[in-house]
């Protein structure tokens, strides 16, 4: 070759063209390709070898067939320490990057196009938040955090010559990892399921151009909401007090949905409890989750974690399993702020003071109480390559800091705007979790997350005693007045009172029926003493689990594997006739045709489906029809995103995702008077007119040649796909899937249609097992490189339903090679 290995991956990761590269290098795409599959393959480690490092005794690390790690050691350190070392392993490059994301350093080595990204993050504060968290740690956490970086570390000093190829794609190369930088990574963990700005801003955007009234009412409504986990009645009528939210931390001051369900031993084939879990995140070449089974010390556990962080979010011990949802109990406000020009101190990146400059430059003052309060800055530095670094004074008020640049397009011109964050507030759920994965009982289980902090999850669990239950973890704030878009921030009233007591949050122990379950779906009904805030997801797939599980007497894990991939659209079932009835008076041939195959369907979202396809198709533009009717070339909303009327656009395409129960509830009738006179049916003619046009430029004239399948492909994009043509060499996927958002199969739906997340990990363990096994797929694979054997390995094995097992009986583990980790000291 012309050019050096380093400068061909150079110039890829810039962007240039394998096409490109291939003539700078003077050889063909075939050769191009033998050499990235050897390149890739030399970088990934060897794991059947020996080897030393910061370890009291020997620590194996044993990798079945499809890689996934089980560590033995003697302490808990040296168990810490194999964890960190099996995940830098098979993680390296997805550690940084996430770590990068966290800290809010990731235009240090992308550019320009991660700006944004690293300016939420500093903005937010993680890596401020992070900091703080670190210096609260109990002394019995910490040690197990630093053998975990040390872990991590070893494999960085051995891979210095052979780093993961994304390393020199970007070229850069990992730092040390530091203990902070698993809190941080944790912190961003916590925003990515807590933050979600639109759920405030829409809301907030659409009373505005709507008023106080019927039509904002009607676009708030729920779908399916009557379906609460926690059944009425199943709760005291009464508060019993509040407990303490405590003191913000990172400020200048200081410093996509998921299922899952159990039953009991009488409702299961095995005699003793069963239970599922499934976490919808997005789908991915790299996997978010990460496999693996501790054995020493005072752990013998095994599940999922989350990349970065030292402890399975979802698994088994030898007495209890558990899964979780994301329960969406808000924990974050948005505050309308008064402002003006005033003085307020000015801080560095370390969170000191610079000497002249407190209470010494003009900025603002927020008003509060009838008070003006100054405001309190921070400055952050985003350096950004090939570009100027980027100094920004972070401003807070006594809400928290000042977010309405990072807020989306459509509501960044809604005034000075603060975030309230429970995340911000002092929390260690390491800690939490580490109590979790030693627990070995239901009642150990719900006193091991006690404190757990952020986010809200709903917990289902079972033991080898026999007992299920459901736990709703977290601490949900209390507030006085109701309010789904922006809070005053000068009013007293809207500030938070405290949080809801532990043992007053919703929970139920051995139910008569057998069963909990919970979807995203709404935790209690209306009548729970204490307000919940949420804003729930449908109701729908909890539902429809409900269904499965009043459907038979008993289950096996092969029923459970079923319902993993059951793809009823409970939304179909409900509103399929109402479509049909308001359709058929269409003269319309295709339109007739349509509704024929959909008369015909058994509301299933199989991927050899047509009417699947048209009625997903139909209901996306049926969508954002109902949105265009109320928000499109609003004057008032384009003024509020600077002026043009690109600001309504956005607009409509944020409250077309966001109007569901609307949507639905207008098939049927229109009570709120949402369109003008005789415009509904028209409307929904129109929709399906758009729908059909859109599948017939997928897929060709030919309606009985549609299939759901043909546009819902599953997508594993690498982080760095849209860079060039890495895309080519570094994601996989594009299989056909069944299931969509609404499905307990979850796949989602992107704006192609393509299934961009969804189910991307499933568990199921029965408590009745030998060898304490837990049964498992991911989405993807064990390994990170786009070399090893592991890369995406899973994918098929998840689409047609097939688990592996990971036992948590040492002597059960069938491994396929075995690394053994000596003392640094030892000859």
């Amino acid at each position: 070759m012309r050019i050096s290995t380093k400068e061909i991956l150079s110039r890829l990761g810039e962007g240039e063209s394998i096409a490109a590269v291939c003539k700078a290098a003077g050889i063909s795409r075939r050769e191009f390709n033998a050499w990235w599959r050897a390149e890739c393959g030399r970088r990934v480690p060897k794991a059947g070898v020996r080897t030393r490092g910061r370890v009291s005794e020997s620590v194996e690390i044993a990798r079945d067939r499809l890689g996934v790690p089980h560590i033995t050691a003697s302490t808990d350190e040296d168990l810490f320490f194999g964890f960190g070392l099996a995940m830098a392993q098979d993680r390296l490059w997805q550690l940084d990057w996430l770590r990068r994301r966290a800290h809010g350093t990731l235009a240090e080595v992308v550019g320009q196009s991660a700006y944004e990204s690293d300016l939420l993050a500093r903005t937010v504060g993680l890596n401020r938040i992070a900091r703080d968290h670190l210096h609260r740690l109990p002394r019995a956490t910490a040690p197990l955090l630093e053998a975990f970086s040390n872990g991590i570390n070893s494999v960085i000093d051995a891979s210095s010559k052979r780093l993961p190829i994304e390393f020199d794609l970007l070229g850069c190369a990992p730092e040390p990892w530091r203990p902070v930088d698993t809190m941080a990574v944790w912190v961003e963990f916590q925003w990515y399921l807590t933050g979600r700005f639109p759920v405030i801003a829409i809301p907030e955007l659409a009373r505005r151009a709507l008023g106080e009234g019927p039509l904002y009412e009607a676009f708030l409504i729920a779908e399916a909401d009557d379906e609460s986990i926690v059944p009425a009645g199943a709760y005291p009528k009464a508060k019993r007090g509040v407990e303490n939210v405590g003191a913000s931390v990172g400020d200048p001051d200081d410093g996509r949905g998921s299922n899952n369900w159990a039953v009991a031993g009488h409702k299961s084939t095995t005699g003793k409890p069963l239970v599922a879990s499934d976490p919808h995140i997005a789908f991915g070449a790299l996997s978010c989750w990460y496999e693996a089974h501790l054995c020493g010390g005072s752990f013998n556990v095994a599940g999922a974690s989350y990349i970065g962080v030292p402890a399975f979010i979802i698994g088994r011990t030898e007495g209890v399993a558990w899964g979780v949802t994301n329960n969406i109990c808000s924990q974050r406000d948005l505050y309308q702020e008064r402002s003006r020009v005033g003085l307020a101190s000015t801080q560095s990146d370390d969170g000191r003071s610079k000497k002249g400059l407190r209470q010494a430059q003009p900025a603002e003052e927020f008003f509060f109480d009838g008070k003006w309060e100054p405001a309190r800055e921070v400055v952050e530095t985003i350096k950004v390559k090939d570009g100027k670094a980027v100094r920004k004074t972070i401003r807070f008020s006594r809400n928290g800091p000042i977010v309405d640049e990072i807020l989306p397009a459509a509501a960044r011109g809604t005034g000075r705007v603060s975030l309230k964050w429970m995340g911000a507030t002092e929390c260690d759920e390491i800690t939490v979790f580490l109590k979790l994965n030693r627990a070995q009982s239901a009642d150990e289980l719900r006193d091991a997350v006690r404190d757990w902090r952020v986010p809200t999850w709903s917990l289902v669990f079972g033991d080898t005693a026999g007992h299920i239950g459901y736990q709703c973890v977290g601490r949900i704030p209390v507030r006085k007045v109701a309010e789904r878009g922006y809070r005053p921030g000068w009013d007293p009233r809207h500030q938070w009172t405290g949080s809801v007591p532990y043992e007053q949050m919703p929970a139920i122990k051995d139910p008569e029926s057998g069963w909990v379950r919970s979807a995203n779906n709404r935790t209690a009904p209306p009548d729970f003493p204490y307000p919940l805030s949420g804003t729930w997801g449908s109701g729908h797939r909890a539902r429809r689990i409900r269904e499965l599980l009043e459907a038979q007497p008993k289950f096996s894990l092969d029923d459970f594997t079923r319902m993993h991939h059951d793809f009823m659209n409970m939304r179909a079932v409900e509103w399929r006739t109402h479509l049909i009835k308001a359709l058929r008076p269409s003269p319309d041939a295709r339109i007739k045709q349509a509704l024929g195959m959909l008369e015909a369907w058994d509301c299933r979202m199989t991927p050899d489906s047509a009417a699947a396809a048209i009625f997903e198709a139909f209901f996306r533009h049926w969508s954002s029809v109902v949105a265009e009717e109320r928000f499109a070339g609003d004057a008032a909303l384009a003024g509020l995103a600077g002026g043009s009327q690109s600001g309504g656009g956005r607009m409509t395409e944020l409250a077309a995702g966001a109007v569901g129960g609307l949507a639905l509830e207008l098939l049927g009738s229109d009570r709120a008077g949402w369109f003008t006179r005789g415009r509904r049916e028209q409307a929904i003619e129109r929709a399906m007119r758009r729908a059909l046009g859109d599948l017939e430029r997928r897929m060709g004239a030919d309606m009985n040649e549609w299939e759901w399948g043909n546009v819902h492909r599953m997508a594993l994009r690498h982080p760095l796909s849209g860079r060039g043509d890495l895309g080519k060499l570094l994601d996989r996927g594009g299989q056909q899937v069944g299931g969509n958002a609404f499905t307990v199969g979850n796949t989602g739906a992107g704006p192609d249609y393509e299934a961009p997340f969804g189910a991307n990990y499933r568990f199921k363990a029965d408590l009745a097992s030998t060898t304490g096994s837990a049964w498992t797929v991911d989405h993807s694979g064990q390994s990170g490189h786009p070399g090893s054997e592991h890369y995406c390995d899973q994918t098929l094995d998840w689409i047609k339903g097939r688990y592996h097992e990971i036992p948590l009986d040492p002597k059960a583990v069938r491994a396929k090679e075995s690394l053994v980790v000596l003392p640094a000291s030892r000859k």
